[in-house]
């Protein structure tokens, strides 16, 4: 294993530990609205403290850019950046529903490099490293066989940030809706792109989504075999925010679809 995903992994395990101790503590959240519908909670920040601890001992130089804290540029000029989200599923995890991760991806010279996703509920740890593959705890991970969107099971988010995009999404949910076996929404971007990774899903789209949701999840999907790309199937999702993953043959049928 890699030394930095053996940190990234770390620092993944050591926010976990906090949110983990604040469901079983029950703790009263402070619940803050950051936008329309995007919360942050104390357990958010101390999660990224945590992350942020564990990366900082042992990478000192390295640029980091997280949801609470923004862009935290190193000491020093460095060809690595970690992008996190420490609690990716906030409002789930205010409401108690059991659809939550921590995500860590890391860059290098502006190439996602390494991911971590993890669900501390379910102790279940997403990793992967550029040409190493992808894993969840020690099982080798590979996108399902699904060749025909016809029969895939394509998970979603809405975009609840972004009230503009309403009706174009609608759109193509309808559409996607009359050409799959099954549309999922369960409100955690990173941790349904790590279940495409997994062959939990055999495809999944969202629009409006920042690198922190994304970053981890893709490289996952890459490196279980499958395909990533804006809703063009181009390079950009990290830029637009809008976001397309399947197995190799389903992709350009969910593209086509979206684009219908």
């Amino acid at each position: 294993m890699h030394p930095i995903l053996t940190i990234a992994i770390k620092a993944a395990r050591r926010a976990g530990s906090v949110i983990n101790r604040a469901t079983l503590d029950g703790a009263i959240l402070d619940v803050r609205s950051k936008r329309a519908n995007d919360f942050v909670t104390q357990v958010d920040k101390g999660a990224e403290e945590a992350a942020i601890g564990v990366i900082r001992a042992s990478y000192p130089d390295h640029a980091i850019l997280a949801e609470e804290s923004g862009e935290n540029i190193g000491g020093t000029k460095t060809d690595y950046r970690w992008i996190i989200d420490p609690l990716d599923g906030t409002t789930n995890f205010i409401h108690g529903f059991p659809q939550f991760c921590v995500s860590i991806g890391i860059e290098h010279r502006g190439a996602l490099a390494h991911a971590v996703v993890y669900d501390p509920g379910k102790n279940e740890l997403f990793t992967a490293s550029k040409g190493r593959g992808a894993f969840l705890n020690d099982r080798r991970l590979r996108v399902t066989r699904c060749q025909k969107l016809d029969d895939a099971l394509v998970g979603t988010g809405f975009p609840f940030k972004e009230f503009a995009r309403v009706d174009p999404y609608l759109r193509q949910l309808r559409t996607i809706m009359s050409s799959c076996a099954g549309v999922r929404r369960a409100g955690s971007a990173a941790l349904d792109l790590a279940y495409v990774a997994a062959g939990r899903l055999d495809a999944f789209w969202e629009m409006g989504l920042s690198p922190w949701d994304m970053a981890a999840g893709a490289l996952l999907i890459q490196e279980a075999g499958g395909l990533v790309g804006d809703l063009s199937g181009d390079q950009g999702y990290m830029r637009s925010g809008d976001i397309a993953a399947a197995t190799p043959k389903v992709f350009p049928q969910l593209l086509q679809a979206l684009a219908a």
